[in-house]
């Protein structure tokens, strides 16, 4: 395996990754994922995080070229809201900053989940995610599918908020392709946020990967770090395979692990979310690691032999 100088975080920023288009809006390929801004883990599992350390943390990811947030309404602990933290940190915010935000789930004010939104009830969506982060209207809305096996009514009507200007692109979540093609069929889709990762093999979400790479879609994986550990964050092992070549490179299990999610394809963009600021300069970093052809082999072997066991 070929050695690398180890890397450095401290300098390295988002714009390392490249950039991509999410509509009309251009991003660098790592961004930043709220749901962790809120507590030791997402939702009201963990403990409340320290809110001057969070504001400090999004504040440090604009300033390493950060220009792609990720959040929610649904993101907060016992203490905590997401959206609140990116109002009261970033507000007013750059030209070039774009917020996405994702609709559908719901809860209640006591943190526990209840019924997904109706059709109907999509706008008080959109509006409560405007009122908390304080804008006029929203960057990037997905519509997170919540089992159901049609998303064209769902969509239809987020379409009709994206034409009375509430929102300005539209992108899907947890969907498989044919659910893509259903809300293409309606208004155009610019991104698509599935989980995906080294340790999640799935012939479905490969499948969705491949056919947003053909459009010219965002695909934006969520938990590509976290693995199977998912809300929980990041299990205690990693594989060998990967932490051999983390050390070739002088970086951390994580950064491979990003490194390989964005070598999937230039249309793919990283949004790993921490409230720790060295985790954050470690995740932006991520987007200066170029693997080899052989180490992206071996750690592809890896992703299909975790895929083998699941199986068994």
């Amino acid at each position: 395996m070929c050695q690398t100088a180890p890397m450095t975080s401290e300098m390295i920023t988002a714009d390392a990754a490249g950039t991509w288009k999410l509509g009309e809006l251009s991003v660098n390929r790592i961004g930043f994922g709220a749901m962790r801004l809120t507590g030791s883990a997402a939702f009201h599992h963990g403990t409340p995080s320290d809110r001057g350390r969070s504001i400090a943390v999004l504040r440090r990811a604009v300033e390493l070229g950060v220009d792609h947030i990720d959040t929610a309404a649904f993101y907060f602990s016992s203490l905590r809201s997401a959206n609140e933290l990116i109002n009261s940190a970033l507000a007013p915010y750059a030209d070039d900053l774009v917020i996405a935000t994702k609709v559908g789930p719901y809860r209640d004010y006591a943190g526990d989940w209840g019924t997904s939104a109706r059709p109907d009830q999509l706008r008080a969506h959109v509006e409560e995610n405007l009122r908390q982060l304080g804008r006029d209207h929203l960057d990037l809305v997905y519509l997170r599918r919540m089992r159901q096996d049609s998303i064209a009514e769902h969509f239809g009507a987020l379409a009709e908020l994206r034409e009375a200007g509430l929102v300005r692109n539209l992108g899907v979540s947890d969907v498989e392709v044919r659910h893509l093609e259903e809300a293409r069929a309606i208004a155009p889709v610019v991104s698509v946020q599935n989980e995906f990762g080294l340790g999640t093999p799935d012939p479905q979400a490969d499948a969705v990967l491949r056919a947003c790479g053909e459009l010219g879609i965002a695909f934006v994986p969520f938990f590509a770090i976290a693995g199977q550990g998912g809300a929980m964050g990041p299990g205690e092992a990693d594989e060998p395979e990967v932490t051999a070549v983390a050390e070739a490179h002088g970086a951390t299990p994580a950064q491979v692990r990003l490194a390989w999610t964005l070598r999937q394809g230039p249309h793919v963009l990283a949004i790993p979310g921490t409230g720790n600021p060295d985790h954050l300069a470690q995740n932006v970093a991520a987007g200066a690691l170029r693997l080899t052809d052989e180490e992206t082999a071996r750690l592809d072997a890896v992703r299909a032999g975790a895929g083998d066991t699941a199986e068994r």
